[in-house]
């Protein structure tokens, strides 16, 4: 059907409606537009060109949108009412700034956990342990738990919610809570029965107590599995109301209720066995972490009900999107498990150095782009649900451009100061000097991927607001055949710095391919050449800003030695001169994404004053 004001044209069998003929201008003026632009057809807007299936060259596309015709248009003659308007854009970078300072604080306090830690049990086969042991519910609570639920319920739910089908929204939410309960109690019942099997695949190098004692710590672990899932559906609940205070804060609070629990349940412990006072923490931050977000459902006044509806067509349609996602962030999370996999094989404390250099790693991923895709993701998916392709452009670009502007210069500073900062952050009790230069190698090469992993995040989570979940799963399958590819023929012959470029190497070409299909379904048409524009000068700014921070802790190293206010000092003030030549350098450079930072800053500074 092609509408023309209210002008409504059966293509099929159906018969002619007449009725008002009123000429649209906007719509005319978007056609000619698309005409001067080079569309490929300026009546398919939007299109997606041959992502879910092979097509000739020049036929005709399979749509992401049908912007000009829906069911509601059909049955009734009538274009539908139109959904409620997303938030403002600087309503998106406020909350964009507040998720990223609440998941600043909560990495702060993991890594603070993550310090405590490596003081009590270094780099030892007892930590490669538990390191595993962790391993295997970070795995299944990323397959089941907030980045998966989250992706494939809150593109269905609030779905529901921009046609005001809010009872029906909730009714979704209740039947997917009860169902992750049972279906995940399940499983971890059946885990506590058949650890004993699968932990030693997993263990490869590590002596038998070292295996008994994963085993057994994968056994305490397992339940946070559950316990996330349901968290994470309760967080997709809350972000579908741009409510994202408490879900940044309550992994804060997961931290720092761990770090609290370690120092205290230590010494009822004993040896290797002290690694279970570890454990214990985590399970009972993550029934914590649970409570808080689920005390923060009654600002939205949402509460949980006893509803199971098997029938409903939604939670077919959720668990239809929940497989490829899962698959898709299952396989980009399975190389976390071949890092520590390879790593066993490499030597006993490779498992725990890669750990813990991702651990730093994460401190800018977490607080930059994870705070970027999450707080565009309900604002893509409402995009998509209202067929809006022009702002899903506009809003991917920012996006991509923001991290950019953020992680290029993290990563660069990363590069510079591995050693300075693992030295800091680490470098005290069981965590030696050997033990720094095992993780500073990791962090370095960590480093090179940082930009391009959070640039992914944010392509996936466009994908899945379109509800296209299959292609980044392809896509990722892909890329993890890429990282065992370069892991195994590294490994041997680098160590811990092969395993790593592996997952580097990974992530850039995750970045090229799923570009590339996100440039084919917009037609072409991706801001693509704003972006690289700016991109250069950020790259060129950030080696300017890396050599400076190098420099100076350089000579405040020499000036002032290597104690512990020392290195503050010296790691500290690098830091904070180049981040400030930074800043004034992409200002002076005109990139808009630091302008609009500038003035979200600026803007908030004076409402405090005035």
């Amino acid at each position: 059907m092609l509408g023309i004001g209210r002008l409504g044209v059966a293509a099929g069998n159906g018969p002619l409606e007449p009725a008002e003929v009123r000429l649209d201008l906007r719509r005319v003026a978007s056609i000619l537009e698309s005409l001067a632009l080079g569309a490929l057809n300026a009546l398919l807007l939007g299109m997606d060109v041959g992502h879910d299936s092979k097509q000739p060259r020049g036929s005709a596309a399979r749509a992401y949108y049908s912007a000009l015709v829906s069911a509601e248009t059909l049955a009734t003659g009538e274009p539908p009412v139109p959904p409620p308007p997303s938030p403002p854009r600087r309503r998106i970078a406020l909350s964009t700034a507040i998720f990223a300072l609440a998941t600043g604080v909560s990495r702060v306090a993991g890594l603070g956990r993550e310090v405590v830690a490596a003081s009590f049990f270094g780099t030892t086969a007892a930590a490669s342990a538990f390191t595993i042991a962790s391993q295997v519910p970070n795995l299944m609570s990323n397959l089941f738990s907030q980045a998966a639920l989250s992706a494939a319920f809150v593109p269905v739910f609030t779905d529901l919610l921009q046609h005001d089908r809010r009872r029906e929204a909730f009714r979704l939410a209740s039947t997917l809570f009860w169902i992750i309960l049972i279906a995940l109690g399940v499983v971890t019942a059946l885990w506590m029965v058949l650890a004993g099997l699968i932990i030693p695949l997993f263990t490869g190098s590590l002596h038998a107590s070292a295996t008994a004692l994963t085993v057994g710590l994968s056994k305490v672990l397992f339940p946070v599995v559950l316990l996330l899932s349901l968290t994470g559906m309760l967080v997709g609940v809350l972000q579908s109301y741009d409510e994202f205070t408490i879900p940044a804060l309550a992994p804060a609070v997961w931290n720092l209720v761990i770090l609290v629990l370690l120092v205290a349940l230590r010494h009822s412990f004993h040896g290797e066995q002290s690694l279970y006072a570890y454990a214990i923490a985590w399970l009972v931050a993550t029934v914590v972490q649970l409570l808080m977000v689920g005390s923060a459902l009654r600002r939205i006044d949402f509460r949980i009900t006893f509803h199971v509806d098997w029938r409903d067509p939604r939670v077919r349609q959720v668990l239809a999107l929940f497989v490829p996602v899962t698959l898709s962030i299952g396989i980009v999370n399975l190389d976390l498990f071949i890092n520590a996999g390879f790593g066993s094989l490499v030597s006993n404390a490779a498992p725990r150095a890669i750990d813990q250099a991702f651990r730093i790693y994460m401190l800018p991923q977490g607080v930059f782009s994870v705070a970027v895709a999450t707080v565009l993701f309900p604002t893509l998916s409402r995009l998509a649900s209202r067929r809006d392709p022009a702002g899903m452009r506009r809003t991917l670009g920012n996006g991509i451009r923001q991290i950019n502007l953020l992680l290029i210069p993290a990563a660069g500073l990363l590069i510079v100061m591995a050693t300075p900062i693992t030295r800091l952050v680490y470098q005290r009790g069981a965590f030696t000097a050997q033990s720094t230069h095992l993780v500073s190698t990791a962090l370095f090469w960590f480093a090179f991927s940082l930009p391009f992993a959070g640039v992914n995040l944010l392509l996936s989570r466009t994908f899945f607001a379109l509800k296209r979940p299959w292609i980044p799963t392809r896509l990722a399958a892909m890329n993890m055949v890429v990282d065992v590819i370069v892991s195994v023929a590294l490994y041997r012959p680098l160590g811990i710095a092969g395993l790593v470029i592996g997952t580097a190497a990974a992530n850039a070409v995750m970045t090229v391919l799923q570009l590339h299909r996100l440039r084919v379904g917009f037609n072409g048409r991706l801001e693509g050449a704003q972006t690289l524009m700016v991109t250069i000068r950020i790259l060129f700014a950030s080696a300017l800003m890396a050599a400076v921070a190098w420099a100076v802790w350089k000579g405040l190293h020499t000036l002032l030695g290597g104690s512990l206010i020392a290195q503050l000092l010296a790691v500290g003030l690098a830091i904070t001169a180049a981040c400030l030549l930074y800043g004034k350098a992409v200002l002076v450079m005109r990139v808009p994404e630091a302008r609009q930072i500038e003035l979200l800053v600026l803007g908030r500074l004076r409402a405090r004053t005035a």
